[in-house]
């Protein structure tokens, strides 16, 4: 009789792990690399060998103890990842083996090998580049879930996307496309010709007539602004606005690199949103957060996992282009970050082992 409980090891499992560790409050070149024991799968849960790491905005508020949730140090940031199944424990099938996945960590990720529930794999399409699939995990699952979920986008509409050269805002621009509407996004100037590529008309969020030039663009208003900036920069979006528009912020960027606590920029952020939200005005006000299911686990994970195959599935045909802006090997982890944090990048920067 076949066993399906019985421990299952492929024949890539590894006796070390390297893992990238922060220690504090550091610099990129403070983060460690360091060799440590494997262990294997506990019950319900999957080793993967990582084949690709995001570096995200999170990452960088947490290396300056600045995240909303920030973990205790040390610990080992990277908050998802695509890897292969190399092994799986107690009551787990054996058939995920060598299949690849995608997972939602917040940390551990940036590791050779990393232990995450079975309930928490996306299963990534064999045809998709692995560091081209990361690209869409947290960004895919946080653009599609505020595009579809709370802005509820229609074919015809015309949205606003900040910073839509980031990892979030080039990936809002695609899916909003596809979704039939019309984008303008903010960046840069140096990356106004990576913007227009990707379907939305830029415009440079330095300019000091900004919200004269995006009123231009969408007299009416937008029907949905998407702001990771925070900070008095929020008042502007909500003012862009139409009648019944939808305001989505999903962070507090202006204020990664100014001391002070992790938690009042959001709360403060979070109380202005709420407020907005009640008033009888018809415009909609929602702060974002990925994780905000989470008490429900088995609904959340389904509709994670729904709303993540469906990005893969629009990569997997073509629909959605990939940035993957450098591919650098765990070991040098710091430049990694730096790069990520310089702000010259179009897309995200990815780990591979």
């Amino acid at each position: 009789m076949h066993n399906t409980h019985a421990r299952v090891h492929a024949p890539t499992f590894t006796a070390t792990v390297t893992e990238a560790v922060l220690p504090g409050v550091v610099d990129p070149d403070g983060i460690q690399v360091r060799t440590r024991p494997a262990v294997p799968a506990g019950p319900g849960q999957v080793v993967l060998a990582m084949e690709a790491a995001g570096v995200s905005f999170a990452e960088q508020q947490m290396r300056r103890g600045k995240y909303y949730d920030q973990p205790p140090f040390p610990f080992v940031p990277g908050y998802d990842l695509v890897g292969r199944a190399v092994d799986v424990g107690e009551g787990v099938p054996g058939e995920l083996l060598g299949r690849r996945f995608a997972a939602l960590t917040k940390i551990g990720g940036w590791a050779s090998h990393v232990t995450v529930d079975a309930g928490d794999l996306t299963e990534v399409p064999e045809s998709v580049d692995s560091a081209e699939a990361e690209t869409f995990v947290v960004n895919g699952i946080t653009a599609w879930q505020m595009l579809h979920h709370l802005a509820k986008v229609q074919p015809g509409q015309i949205v606003l996307v900040h910073g839509a050269n980031g990892g979030v805002g080039s990936t809002l621009v695609q899916l909003a496309r596809i979704a039939g509407a019309r984008v303008v996004g903010t960046a840069s100037a140096t990356h106004h010709d990576a913007v227009r590529a990707l379907g939305a008309v830029p415009v440079d969020y330095r300019a000091p007539d900004l919200e004269d030039r995006l009123r231009v663009h969408a007299p009416q208003g937008y029907d949905a602004v998407f702001d990771h900036v925070g900070g008095e920069g929020i008042l502007a979006s909500y003012r862009l606005l139409a009648a019944k528009g939808t305001l989505v912020s999903y962070g507090t960027a202006s204020t990664r690199d100014i001391q002070g606590s992790s938690k009042a920029p959001v709360l403060k952020l979070f109380t202005r949103l709420m407020l907005w939200n009640a008033l009888p005005n018809g415009k909609g006000a929602h702060f974002y957060n990925i994780w905000a299911g989470r008490r429900r686990l088995d609904t959340f994970r389904t509709t994670l996992r729904a709303d993540l195959a469906q990005v893969f599935a629009l990569l997997a045909g073509g629909a959605l282009v990939p940035q993957v802006a450098a591919r650098v090997p765990l070991t040098e982890v710091g430049e990694a970050v730096r790069l990520a944090e310089s702000g010259t990048v179009v897309g995200k920067v990815v780990l591979v082992p």
